[in-house]
Parts: C-alpha cells; sequence; structure tokens
C-alpha cells in the first residue's frame, strides 16, 4: 500500500518537472520570437506607436475631466 502511493508520487513529480521545463522552452521561444518580430518590423511599430500617443492622451484627458467632474 504505502509503496503504491510512493510510486504514485513519483508520476506525479515527473509529470510537474516536465510540465515546467516545456513551459520554460515554450517561454523561451516566445520571447525570442517576439524579439526577431520587433527587429524586424521596427519602421511599423514606430508608426503604430506614434498614431497611439494622440488616442492615448485623449482617453487621458477624458479620464482626468470625468475624475474632476465628481
Amino acid at each position: 500500500m504505502a509503496e503504491e502511493v510512493k510510486q504514485e508520487e513519483k508520476k506525479t513529480d515527473v509529470k510537474k518537472i516536465f510540465s515546467t521545463i516545456f513551459k520554460v522552452i515554450l517561454g523561451l521561444a516566445f520571447l525570442l520570437l517576439g524579439v526577431l518580430a520587433i527587429m524586424r518590423w521596427m519602421g511599423n511599430l514606430l508608426v503604430v506607436i506614434k498614431g497611439c500617443v494622440g488616442l492615448f492622451l485623449l482617453l487621458a484627458g477624458m479620464i482626468t475631466l470625468a475624475i474632476a467632474k465628481e
């Protein structure tokens, strides 16, 4: 009985280890792809950021006015 419990614990430990390793590898792959995408499309990224500045300021102003209204 006790041996079965120990074997079950070992199986779950192995599953946890493989799950953690898989998540780390997947996270590193996503980081690498993100860096490569930023490097590849840097010009387009800057255009998008510049285009969003106006909308951000507009929303910030609206929120500030809504808070000041109270």
